[in-house]
């Protein structure tokens, strides 16, 4: 048999939809791409067979970035279910070969689990295309040989212009294998047509797929046209074909494994009892219910995938962001041990920085091990996401070490009414105006069940001339207006906090060239309840 996967950039294992790159479903997002696409002029229209393609190309043209994009998203990607039976039937001799158009290295990490080494197998991406013929002739099985280059390869095939180019060696090998053994497609959408011509060049050569040629196909949807005209010719080339409606790859997977009772199915034994199955708690209803503790976190569901990178010769932080005000620059960045981080124009980045020598000009991409605490780069995530829920709201902020505070910038606005009606006037001043106040809100992002949450926390926002008197009658003021405040009152504060800013998608800078940071914030806030034993 052989096997071929496609799941494009592990979206779904690392909860980063497609709209990561562009979201497709926005008009304005595409109207700022297809500005910005070479010759075309447009990019396809949602669900085009090369849709993917365009949008990668647009989004990042330089192949520096699009590796270093992929290497982001799938460097801590761990082997699934269907990895692990994939290594399991290579193992037992019923599979060989895998083709395979993703760059990751989860089917290597498989068979590791699997066979307890990394031996076995051998991979083959695009910087050695003569290898794959050697080994397929050689029988040394199992072997991956990978379509568009392996992410760590310099030679990765993700735009349209190079899957139209397709390396010309592996498509040999891969037309001349389709002689020797059945095929069965699982994973795969059939969007490349490099790849499809080369699977209807294999259908003209006699004995085509002497096993069959089986598409696993996902869902309702009718499959794209080059799929069901492939059926049809190898029909009427006789070949045993079909294709063949699954629910997912690894169920299909779960039950060919249940089938052939001669596998060695510890690793998948493991994966089953290492998984951690949980399901989110269930909404109340009615007004007896059990005991429960309203949270004050909302789920950040996706947050940016990479930022503008920039070696340059500047200092720290704090001179990062007197040189980003004294150029007057509408960048949100700061310093970390590998250089500038931040989101904006390319244009004006290199304006602000110029001056300090750039060395390397390249994208960084965020890792869930340096989200876990207090870093550089999640506080740069919170000073993005504060400047679209500022922009998106009509807030005023103030970072304040690790959390802003947030405030209404026009508290009489008809917007804030709901918020008057909790708590009465929304601000005042204090010993002849000395003291200003505002109700407002602290916010700053945290790490708690391997995601980060937006914790809203409401308090009084104020402004003094500066005197110890009036620090301390601010102090005072804001103490006692919200000491009354008990569990009923600052929920509803929390709720009309956690409501205002629930279920959006927020962009810090709405620019059409650089790099902009889009978040997407859950629909309710977090809760705790007693398990019953």
């Amino acid at each position: 048999m052989i096997w071929q996967f496609k799941q494009i950039l592990y979206a779904a294992q690392r909860r980063v939809p497609l709209a990561t790159i562009a979201d497709t479903s926005n008009p304005s997002v595409r109207a700022l791409l297809n500005a910005h696409v070479s010759g075309s002029g447009s990019l396809p229209p949602p669900g085009a067979p090369d849709e993917y393609a365009a949008l990668f190309e647009a989004a990042y043209p330089a192949e520096k970035d699009r590796r270093t994009f992929i290497d982001g998203m799938i460097g801590g990607a761990k082997p699934a279910y269907g990895h692990l039976a994939l290594a399991a039937l290579f193992k037992a001799g019923h599979a060989h070969l895998v083709w395979t158009t993703n760059f990751d290295h989860l089917v290597a990490d498989a068979c590791a689990q699997t066979y307890g080494t990394t031996k076995p197998l051998s991979v083959i991406a695009l910087d050695a295309p003569e290898l794959a013929a050697e080994k397929i002739n050689a029988q040394q099985w199992p072997i991956e040989i990978k379509l568009h280059g392996d992410f760590r390869s310099r030679r990765l095939k993700n735009t349209s212009d190079e899957l139209r180019h397709q390396d010309a060696q592996l498509r040999d090998v891969f037309v001349d294998s389709c002689r020797r053994a059945g095929l069965i497609v699982g994973g795969y959408s059939g969007r490349d047509a490099s790849i499809m011509d080369a699977f209807e060049a294999a259908l003209e050569r006699p004995g085509a797929f002497p096993g069959g040629l089986f598409w696993l196909h996902r869902g309702e949807d009718e499959p794209f046209d080059r799929v069901t005209r492939l059926l049809e010719l190898a029909h009427a080339a006789g070949v045993d074909c079909g294709l063949v409606r699954i629910e997912n790859l690894d169920e299909a997977l779960r039950d060919l494994v249940r089938l052939l009772p001669d596998l060695d199915t510890t690793a998948l034994d493991s994966l089953g009892q290492k998984q951690r199955w949980w399901t989110a708690a269930p909404a109340l209803t009615g007004k007896h219910n059990w005991p429960l503790v309203r949270l004050n976190g909302i789920e950040v569901e996706s947050i940016p995938t990479n930022a503008r990178r920039i070696v340059c010769g500047i200092g720290g932080a704090a001179e990062v962001r007197d040189a980003i005000l004294a150029a007057s620059a509408d960048l949100i960045a700061t310093r970390t041990s590998g250089g500038v981080i931040g989101f904006g124009s390319d244009q004006e980045f290199r304006r602000v920085f110029a001056p300090f020598d750039i060395e390397d000009f390249d994208l960084s991409v965020f890792e869930d091990r340096r989200l876990r605490y207090d870093s550089g780069e999640r506080g740069l995530l919170r000073d993005a996401l504060v400047r679209g829920l500022c922009r998106a709201h009509g807030l005023n902020a103030k970072r304040r070490r690790n959390i802003h505070i947030l405030a209404p910038h026009n508290p009489i606005d008809e917007q804030w009414a709901p918020l008057r009606a909790l708590v009465g006037p929304v601000r005042g001043q204090l010993d002849g105006g000395t003291v200003q106040w505002r109700e407002g809100l602290g916010i700053r992002l945290d790490w708690a069940d391997d995601r980060l949450w937006l914790l809203v926390d409401p308090r009084i926002d104020t402004e003094d001339d500066g005197s110890v008197a009036s620090r301390a009658k601010a102090a005072d003021f804001a103490r006692e207006r919200t000491a009354r405040r008990y569990n009923r009152d600052a929920d509803k504060l929390i709720d009309f906090w956690t409501g205002l800013f629930a279920g959006e998608n927020v962009r810090a800078l709405e620019i059409g060239d650089g790099i902009d940071a889009s978040f997407s914030l859950g629909r309710r806030t977090a809760f705790s309840y007693r398990v019953t034993p």
